[in-house]
This record gives C-alpha cells, structure tokens and sequence, in this order.
C-alpha cells in the first residue's frame, strides 16, 4: 500500500534538493509515493532438542538450517519484536524522450547483530531494494529474478514456507521484455570446508550468476519457469584455487480459484547453495583434493489461502527440503532434509489494520540421524499504510 505525495511536497523536496546543489529540473513531471507498513510480532517457540540462544535470528523468524537438532532437554523461549516494519520510496518520472523513468527505495529493520533487549531495543535500518528502472531496464538490489515472489504464501512468519522457497536479495542487471527475463545477478559462492566443520563464504567469483526467466499469465493465474547459471569459486591465496560450474531450475505457479488461492514451487538442481531455504545447504564442498564438488538440492512449497468472508482468510503451507549430501566429504553433521507445516487466521479489520495468529511445526535431521522439531505460536498486528 502507498501513498501518493501531493504536488506542493514534492516542490518542496525539489527546492531542498536546489538549496543543496543538486538538479531539480523536471522535478513537476515526478511522482513520490512513499508505503509501508508498522508490524508487531509476538511468539512463543518450543523446541525439542536444545533451544537457541538470545540475539539468534532464529527466534525472530523460521530459518530451517537453525532448528536445534541432538540436544537432552526441551527448549521454550518468548520473544515480542517490532522489527518487520517496513518503508518504501519510489519515484516516477516523464522524460522529455517520451519514457518513464521509476526508482524505489525499501528499508526495514532486520539487519543483524540484534539490537539491545536490556534497555532501548533499537534496531538499525537495512536496506532491502534499491532500483532504478528504464525502458525495460532494471539497476540495482531486489528480488532475484530465480525467485517468482508472487507464490510466496501469506504467512504471518518473515518468510513462512522458508524451506522449498528462494529467497534472495541482491544486486543486478536486468532486462525485462513481455514475459522473459534475463539478468546478471551478483555471485557469492558458499562452501563446506573437506570433512565438514563449518561455511566458508568466499566472495571469488569472477563472473556474474545468469538467470533467466519466462512468466505465462493466464486468466487463472500464472505459471513460470527460471534456470540458474553460476560459478563457484574459493581461492585462498595458500593453495586452493578452484572453480565450479552449476546450473538449476524453478517451477512455480499460482492458480486462482475465485478468490482462493493455491501457490507451488518446485527447485531442483546442483550449487544452489545460498539461494534455497536461506543457504540451509552449501553451494559446494571441497574434495581430498582441495577442489570443489558441487552439492545437488531439492525444495519445494505448496500453499492454499481459503477466503471466510471479506474479513477473514486462512492459509496452509507446506514446505520441503532435501539436501544430497556426499557424506565422504561434507561429514554427518550437515542437514539432510527439513520441512515445515504452518497454518493461520487472519482478521482484517479494515484494508490498511490486520490481526493475525499462526502455528508451525518444522522438523530438521542430520545426515548422522540426529533430529528436533520445533513448535510456533505466533500473533501479528499489521498496520499497513
């Protein structure tokens, strides 16, 4: 939801933009908007094996590859936020060669380390996007073109079906034309070290992931299909110096039934790494040898939102992933598989204020059959403006 700022403000923001030296021209020929909205979370999480420590981002929303796993006793823990409020700015201007010209700017508070609990718990803004568009051309950070945004479920969790799903933020190049799509997207490659023991994160690529896209809509909703194209790299400067190439592929549709809805996707495919179920497994793992080997994986999601009448809806999702792991290499202590359930009712009490409660269970194993589950009762307020 946004809202339009009238034609004065936005003279008023272009002579600030004069009284500091910058070019106001053409500013009559702009439109600001500026939405968002302010969201309050509370939720109580019960873990069978262990529990996650305070600060964890865990605790603030469902990341698969955090479920504690091989602990002796149950873990509960309480935590209230207010960090999922969100901003957005965005700008459209005419030019003077017939095009538009459209930018947007969008902040939350999410960044991590946490703030401080103790005393003020204040949270830094992150930025999330940050684009601009032209005749087809996108600059700049949002959604990775791999992931088909319209089919994640409505879900009162950050993400919600976090295992089957991709999910990326990043910096780009693309170009849009009817329903393909082709773009450049920053690289980083995530790596299991020989034996396992940990994630390197090694920033070596030298060249840029490809995605490509096609997006078929219908009168019924719409399907669309992307392959991924990367390469992962680790250099150490003392003797490996390695590199990879991976390819994967995404299905996903979204099917109207009256007002109802049911959402799927499909991900399957070798290095995904970082880019499924928020990095759960590595994009790759290093071999005897000190080479890469890339890690095969699989995640997909299915949801179904049902309207009660025009103030409630509920939405049920499932959630898989799998991982497939070489245990020579990668060790028994990484993931294997994790899935969630999670169901919710949502009440609108108006279009712009929503209440909302929710319960998940998500389940993770290890490759050594170590497993914990965890159970979440969340309730969400939601002012949207």
């Amino acid at each position: 939801m946004t809202t339009l700022i009238k034609k004065p403000v936005a003279l008023l923001i272009g002579s600030l933009f004069t009284a500091f030296g910058s070019q106001a021209a053409g500013l009559d020929d702009t439109t600001f908007k500026f939405g968002g909205y302010i969201k309050l979370d509370a939720m109580a999480s019960q873990y069978s094996d262990g529990s996650l420590p305070s600060g964890n981002i865990g605790r603030d929303f469902y990341i698969p590859g955090l479920t504690p796993v091989g602990g002796n006793d149950e873990g509960t823990a309480f935590d209230m936020h207010a960090r999922q409020t969100r901003f957005n700015f965005s700008s459209t201007t005419a030019l003077e060669n017939g095009k538009t010209l459209t930018a947007k700017l969008e902040l939350d508070f999410m960044a991590t380390p946490n703030g401080d609990e103790r005393v003020s718990n204040s949270y830094s803004p992150r930025m999330r996007i940050a684009t601009i568009e032209y005749d087809g051309w996108l600059f700049g950070q949002t959604w990775t073109t791999f992931q088909d945004v319209a089919v994640l479920p409505e879900t009162l969790d950050f993400i919600g079906a976090t295992d089957g799903t991709i999910f990326v933020r990043q910096a780009m190049i693309r170009y849009s034309h009817g329903g393909f799509q082709v773009a450049l997207e920053n690289p980083e490659t995530t790596v299991t070290p020989f034996g396992g023991g940990g994630r390197i994160v090694t920033d070596d690529n030298s060249v840029p992931d490809l995605v490509l896209r096609y997006t078929h809509k219908t009168d019924w909703g719409h399907l669309s299909g992307a392959a991924l194209i990367r390469q992962l790299a680790y250099d150490n400067g003392v003797g490996i110096d390695s590199t990879e190439t991976a390819a994967a592929f995404s299905l996903s549709a979204k099917i109207n039934l009256g007002k109802d809805d049911i959402k799927l996707m499909l991900n399957s495919g070798s290095g995904m790494g970082r880019y499924l179920g928020i990095n759960t497994a590595n994009g790759a793992v290093l071999n005897a040898d000190n080479e890469l080997e890339t890690i095969d994986s699989t995640g997909g999601l299915i949801a179904y939102r049902h309207w009660w009448n025009e103030q409630w809806r509920s939405t049920l999702s499932y959630s898989v992933f799998e991982a497939d792991n070489e245990v020579d290499l990668t060790g028994l202590g990484v993931t294997k598989s994790t899935s969630s359930i999670r169901v919710n009712a949502i009440y609108s009490a108006t279009k712009a204020l929503s209440f909302g409660l929710e319960y998940s269970h998500a389940e993770r194993e290890l490759e050594n059959q170590q497993d914990g589950d965890m159970d979440r009762l969340q309730f969400s307020a939601k002012y949207s403006f």
